[in-house]
């Protein structure tokens, strides 16, 4: 680790107008020289032309992104510098966690998102998985993102086209380059699920429209188990007209359902049992997002967005 300690700037995307910014006082209160501390909200309505607007202005050799509603603990920042340490790390990550405190509902989106049924290899986004460990766009969210600045703005900052997902196309060009990428499901923040079940499915559609729209604009062979959810939307109705012998399918995936929700750890009986439903309609609302995704309107890449970002720096340097 080299002295003196480089300078950190917190980037925290908020809407225009937003009162209340809890990632603000999380990110005052980090074990972190003050003097080596930036904090910068950035306002606007494009979250990924707001980021790149506030890092082209950051100071800091080090950058830590956080969403507007994310709760770091103290300890993050000291936790990254063994990391950065080593040259060819080039980003950081680890899950956004459920509050302990937060609504019954909330927990169960929770259960659902940390399923390997559900999401996959991406659950680690949402449960503090295994150990720590070189990794890859599956496992990292951009709620909990550290990055070198240089190496962000040497591979060209999130593509302005896209969102969400723009951080998923950033971290493949990363790892083209050469770079490390680490998830350490020790480095978290806590953050709050959607509020209601409507909330909840519009999270799954976006996530579904986002992937959609970056394989069209960035296809790697990484994205081939994405396809899986949209043809299951398409698969359930053919299921009325199709012969018995066909069906099968569709007992082993509801058997896959069960399995899953039984073996979640930390779950109640009763929460088991509501997180089924749950399970099924994450394939359902990120098939239907994506299917949506692949037939959108694109936005050719560096075009200018026209996003209007205002920062305001909360804490300089």
């Amino acid at each position: 680790m080299s002295d003196p300690l480089p300078v950190v700037s917190i980037i925290i995307a908020a809407r225009p107008g937003q009162a209340e910014v809890k990632a603000v006082a999380a990110a005052q209160a980090l074990d972190y020289p003050r003097e080596k501390l930036e904090i910068i909200v950035a306002r606007g309505k494009q979250p990924s032309v707001q980021r790149n607007t506030a890092i082209r202005a950051a100071k800091g050799e080090w950058i830590y992104f956080l969403d507007d509603d994310s709760v770091p603990p103290r300890d993050n920042l000291r936790r990254a510098e063994d990391y950065f340490a080593k040259p060819d790390v080039v980003m950081l990550g680890g899950p956004n966690l459920c509050p302990p405190d937060a609504p019954p509902l909330e927990h169960l989106f929770a259960l659902a998102m940390a399923s390997w049924l559900a999401f996959g290899p991406s659950r680690a986004r949402y449960a503090a998985v295994g150990q720590p460990r070189a990794s890859g766009e599956k496992e990292l969210i951009l709620c909990n993102l550290m990055a070198r600045r240089a190496a962000f703005l040497d591979a060209g900052g999130f593509d302005e086209s896209l969102y969400p997902n723009e951080e998923n196309a950033l971290m493949d060009e990363l790892v083209k380059r050469g770079g490390k990428l680490i998830y350490d499901p020790k480095f978290f923040v806590h953050r709050r699920p959607r509020h209601d079940l409507r909330a909840f499915v519009k999270m799954l559609m976006t996530y579904g429209r986002g992937r959609a729209e970056q394989f069209r604009l960035h296809p790697t062979p990484g994205s081939a188990m994405n396809f899986v959810p949209p043809l299951f939307c398409v698969y359930l109705p053919l299921t009325l007209l199709l012969p018995k012998w066909l069906v099968w399918p569709l007992w082993a995936y509801a058997v896959a359902v069960v399995v899953q929700a039984l073996e979640l750890k930390g779950a109640t009986e009763m929460q088991r049992l509501k997180v089924i439903p749950l399970i099924v309609l994450s394939h359902l609302g990120y098939g239907a997002g994506f299917w949506r995704g692949l037939f959108t309107k694109l936005k050719p890449p560096g075009q200018p967005s026209g996003v209007e970002v205002d920062l305001e720096v909360v804490q300089n340097v």
